[in-house]
């Protein structure tokens, strides 16, 4: 089963992977985002030997997992932090001074807003895929 797992950046600078989507409650952390997943799937791990190891099934939502690994905004920035914000935000159609906010995560951001930068950033890895040397 697919489900998501969320990439956050936490307010000290480290990064938490959490999944919103089943009833059970895993998570990771770490002080990369490269950390916080090995930590994640750690914690699947540890869960799953948990209930076998105690005689237990494990649950359905458990069985055959699949994460797809999303970001928040700000998350994704930082991580990204070759990106020049400024530039993005004109090549997505929205205001340099909002995407500044978006980046340090005190402002809502749309669906609609998401979706811009989103398609952006997959055009732009279109963008880089094609390119030859």
């Amino acid at each position: 089963m697919k489900t998501r797992a969320l990439i956050e950046r936490g307010k000290d600078g480290t990064y938490g992977v959490f999944t919103p989507d089943i009833n059970h409650t895993i998570i990771g952390d770490g002080n990369t985002v490269e950390e916080a997943i090995a930590d994640f799937e750690n914690s699947v791990r540890e869960m799953k030997l948990s209930y076998t190891e105690n005689g237990q099934e494990i649950h359905d939502e458990l069985k055959d997992l699949e994460f797809v690994y999303e970001y928040d905004i700000a998350s994704m920035f930082d991580y990204y932090n070759w990106i020049n914000v400024t530039q993005f935000s004109k090549k997505a159609g929205i205001n340099p001074s909002l995407m500044r906010q978006y980046r340090i995560g005190k402002t809502y951001i749309s669906d609609n807003q998401k979706s811009k930068i989103e398609n952006t950033l997959h055009e732009l890895g279109q963008e880089l895929a094609a390119i030859k040397l």
